[in-house]
């Protein structure tokens, strides 16, 4: 058997030197624009695999032919309604996934754009519930050099022929010079920033480093919402002669997919057809004293447009710049069907021989409207510091230019800690980064609980772009039939020839009309401080989702977010408090609704009181849950106590006493409504016989060690909990329930090495399930006491790292879900026969907790390796669900592997969650103990103090 330290100790394997000169590195070792020590890294010229997607065997098709029947019937009815099914497993995209993506760009929650390494812009998430895949090839960066000794350069900044490009010969960007090899540039990730830098490409005596640059920024609520990126371009000339650099930033009036060939773009802006989310898009560059910046309003891709993306191209390849005449240009004429509007910024100065310079670009969109399509609108979380008029993005994108330095700084020194931790394998300390990913690119939404702001006429798109120095601005507005709402009922006329002005009939959201400014001179797009009608509260966040993945379209499915939440506690505290608030205020929310469950064929009610619902919708999210309806959630065994421990865990992490005051009522209900699944009255709840849990096609029957341990979890959670709230009544009545659980559970389950799947006698009842100590985890991740005896934890997490992990291609895939104890996976279903990469993770983190890091840094590494590394698979920032033995994935940019938090969250709770009282723990019963307080500040997630909990006026009764 290989041996557990043969990665954990594995010399560093990516050093940048490597993939860079090391010359080269030191010249760009000013202002960060050298690539960071610790990062993942790609060569420019690398291939971009087709990925390999899941498929189901002969025998798990005949056991799930009804489910899909009835599936395949319902996809057909949703879209008939001209709605979008929350899962479709018979609609592929059009562009297939490959080993391409890159570090996403903006904050959280107001629409997200991904970056491929090579630099093309794609999986475009602007709105709720809709990722489009295809890159558009037309939004660039691209290079011209002149030097006094005559030699030029010119080229796309991203390698080689894509697909969608046509002939060199047409007017379209298949005439511009993609010239670069990619031989010699190099892409690194550390999210939430990325560098590519280009050693000699196109001209071998100019060294380019472009940092991309977006604002995550843990425990900045503010920040963290703006939908912005910055990228910041060093230039270095190592030549002998002085060379003129033009740097040109092009983009495409387009939301994704086909959005741009619809035709009637018009540039200027003017009120959309419908009432639909308006959309704007902001691009820029900063002028300085040795940069220059000029603007071409508007380009088309075809030979019939004005100015062609041909005429473009020559124009830089010529001159190095536009004229500055175009800052004053009218309104263009509208599109025609087919053809697209793009706009292009352009920033150029002198490099000095052996000098060094800086441009810096920007790109802003501003997506101010959720709306949902049978649900409300809402405003998004960034409106709250800039409002919804469509001057936002003018403004963001100015701020990001000047604010970007700042976010360097508090990102550096968010990550530097773990970083610069010896004791951190490489691989591990950017991995853990870089899949937070998720909370741009998972399509999260944020929106403002608070009162909008002052309001404007709605835009589709625009793109605008601001000289710094000057003030002088070009604006491109995009219509687009893409974005019309089949389901609104408010409609606007709008007349091209009036200037813009507009009238809005029929809106239930009444916004104010006003006339739009032609876009001409300065004042055009002049405004003054936007000022709300509100003070700005920043202990208020609002509300925030995120899909459980862009292929299960489900806001915030809980038993997912069961592993995920980790990232949020640890790095957006209040968040994760707010989404628990909501889940508690579900809790004791009933929808009599009747809704068909598609495994079985029954009916029952969509969301049934005291139940934890599986997630807060996806058409009306917060009033229409549970819009999963494979089985009834409502007999899932495993949702209510994982509501428990979460709520338990962020009450002890935060030390928020209001927040578990509110929902204390929540978790009471959620605990008593299991009380039905104990059918024995032996204080262990059973499996029906059927997959009711987060593994919803692998059955289970009677007591489970993945149910079972959560349950018992949860009942010391409550139990403690209960005690610090002066509940003693309940807290007493939940130790009663575990002393008799725990002792069913382990004669039952415990077979001297592992506790087995379940008690029934099937022929998966004996396997090694992976996540068999999740109650555990949670356990020890709350600072309670253990469920079990330290040597049976560590002897089961052996078996796990043993036989799920070195026994699959000798531990470099992860943890296989189930084994049989014979060494073979267990293929009974295809979860069973799957790699789970959040399961994997959590795994670990109880790997760690229990003491065992060379195992737990083993079996995570097997995710790395697979999903994030050269040898791998190729799924880097967009690690899916899971993906089987031979590496076809299900279920791309999926929540859970978030989990890597809660590897994290192991290695440094014993500072961060005091112990809470032995209330449960068999060897002291009847000890009802205080624990010590603790509180959230600005440093970290919690800070332990000597006083004892109080509550004062609260609703329980408290004497201190």
């Amino acid at each position: 058997m290989v041996g557990g330290n043969l990665f954990h100790y594995r010399k560093n394997s990516w050093p940048p030197q490597e993939y860079i000169n090391r010359a080269t590195l030191q010249l760009l070792d000013i202002d960060g624009a050298a690539p960071p020590e610790h990062a993942l890294r790609r060569k420019l010229n690398s291939h971009a695999s087709i990925l390999k997607e899941f498929s189901i065997t002969f025998r798990e098709a005949i056991q799930m032919i009804r489910l899909g029947i009835r599936l395949w019937h319902y996809v057909r009815e949703e879209a008939s309604h001209g709605r979008k099914a929350p899962i479709d497993p018979f609609t592929r995209e059009h562009c297939k996934p490959s080993a391409s993506q890159g570090v996403p760009l903006g904050g959280m929650g107001s629409g997200s754009i991904s970056r491929g390494f090579r630099g093309e812009f794609r999986q475009f998430q602007i709105l709720p519930g809709t990722c489009e895949t295809s890159p558009v090839m037309a939004n660039q960066f691209s290079i011209f050099i002149s030097r006094d000794g005559g030699k030029k350069y010119s080229s796309v900044l991203s390698p080689g022929q894509h697909e969608g490009l046509g002939k060199p010969s047409d007017q379209g960007i298949s005439s511009w010079g993609w010239n670069l090899n990619g031989q010699h540039s190099t892409y690194h990730a550390l999210f939430p920033r990325a560098w590519t830098v280009y050693d000699g490409e196109p001209d071998p005596e100019l060294k380019i480093s472009c940092r991309q640059i977006s604002p995550f920024i843990p425990h900045n609520y503010r920040e963290s919402s703006l939908p912005t990126s910055v990228f910041v371009y060093t230039l270095v000339n190592t030549g002998k002669e002085r060379a003129k650099v033009s740097l040109c930033f092009t983009w495409a009036n387009s939301i994704g997919g086909t959005s741009h060939l619809t035709g009637n773009h018009v540039n200027e802006p003017f009120m959309t057809a419908k009432d639909n989310p308006p959309v704007t898009y902001a691009i820029a560059a900063c002028e300085t004293q040795n940069v220059s910046v000029s603007v071409l309003p508007c380009f088309g891709l075809n030979g019939e447009s004005c100015v062609t993306a041909k005429d473009m191209w020559g124009k830089m390849v010529q001159d190095g710049h536009f004229d500055q005449e175009n800052f004053s240009k009218g309104p263009s004429m509208p599109s025609s069907p087919g053809d697209t509007h793009c706009a292009a910024v352009s920033a150029s100065t002198w490099v000095e021989p052996h000098g060094k310079c800086t441009i810096a670009f920007a790109v802003s969109w501003s997506s101010p409207k959720v709306k949902f399509c049978k649900g409300e609108s809402y405003n998004r979380r960034y409106t709250k510091y800039y409002g919804t008029s469509k001057y936002a993005a003018k403004d963001l994108v100015h701020d990001s230019l000047t604010k970007y330095m700042l976010w360097e700084e508090e990102i550096e020194k968010w990550q530097n800690p773990i970083l610069k931790d010896d004791k951190l394998p490489e691989w591990y300390k950017f991995t853990l980064f870089n899949e937070l990913y998720f909370l741009v690119a998972g399509g999260t939404v944020w929106v403002d609980s608070g009162l909008p702001m002052e309001d404007s006429v709605g835009i589709n798109s625009v793109i605008t772009n601001e000289k710094k120095s000057k003030r002088k601005h070009v604006t491109i507005v995009h219509k687009s039939a893409r974005l019309v709402n089949e389901d609104s009922d408010a409609s606007v006329d709008v007349d091209p020839s009036s200037g813009g002005d507009t009238a809005l009939r029929g809106s239930s959201d009444e916004e104010e009309s006003s006339s739009c400014g032609s876009g001409d001179g300065e004042n055009s797009l002049e405004t003054s401080p936007i000022k709300s009608q509100k003070p700005i509260n920043d202990d208020d966040v609002g509300r925030f989702l995120y899909l459980e993945g862009v292929e299960y379209i489900m806001w915030c499915t809980y038993d997912v977010h069961f592993y995920a939440s980790f990232a949020l506690l640890e790095l957006f505290p209040k968040i994760e408090l707010s989404i628990q608030s909501d889940f508690a205020k579900a809790v004791l929310f009933e929808d009599r609704r009747k809704v068909r469950f598609l495994a079985e064929g029954n009916q029952g009610i969509r969301k049934v009181k005291g139940a934890v619902p599986h997630d807060l919708g996806t058409h009306d999210p917060w009033y229409e849950m549970n819009a999963y309806n494979i089985h009834d959630t409502s007999r899932w065994k495993d949702l209510n106590p994982k509501f428990v421990l979460q709520v338990y865990r962020d009450f002890a992490a935060t030390g928020d006493l209001s927040f578990g005051a509110d929902v204390w009522p929540a978790v009471c209900a959620a605990i008593d409504y299991m009380d039905q699944f104990d059918r024995d009255n032996d204080g262990m709840i059973e499996n029906d016989g059927f997959p009711d849990q987060t593994y919803d096609a692998w059955t289970v029957h009677g007591i489970s060690a993945y149910c079972g341990s959560l349950w018992l979890a949860a009942l010391q959670a409550a139990a403690t909990m209960a005690v610090q709230l002066g509940d003693h009544a309940f807290a007493e009545k939940c130790k009663n329930k575990f002393m008799k659980a725990k002792v069913v559970f382990e004669e039952k389950l415990w077979n001297g090495s592992y506790f087995n799947y379940d008690s029934g006698s099937s022929s998966n009842s004996k396997s090694i399930q992976a996540d068999q100590l999740a109650g555990q985890w949670y356990t020890a991740a709350s600072g309670l006491p253990d469920l079990f005896d330290d040597c049976k934890i560590r002897s089961a997490l052996q078996k796990i790292h043993d036989f799920n992990v070195m026994k699959v291609q000798g531990g470099r895939i992860g943890a296989v879900n189930g084994m049989h104890p014979n060494g073979k996976v267990d293929e009974t279903c295809m979860q069973s026969r799957e790699v789970w990469t959040g399961v994997t993770y959590a795994a670990a983190a109880t790997m760690i907790h229990a003491g065992m890091t060379e195992q737990a840094f083993t079996t995570a590494e097997g995710i790395f390796l697979a999903g994030w590394s050269d040898e791998g698979y190729g799924y880097a920032f967009q690690t899916p669900e899971g993906w089987t033995t031979d590496g076809h994935f299900r279920s791309l940019i999926y929540m859970r592997p978030l989990a890597i938090w809660a590897m994290q969250w192991a290695l440094s709770s014993s500072k961060t969650v005091p112990k809470a009282p032995m209330v449960v723990a068999m060897d002291r019963s009847h000890v009802l103990s205080d624990t010590a307080n603790s509180f959230c500040n600005k440093g970290g997630v919690t800070k332990r103090v000597k006083k004892p909990w109080c509550f004062g006026n609260a609703i329980f009764h408290c004497s201190c």
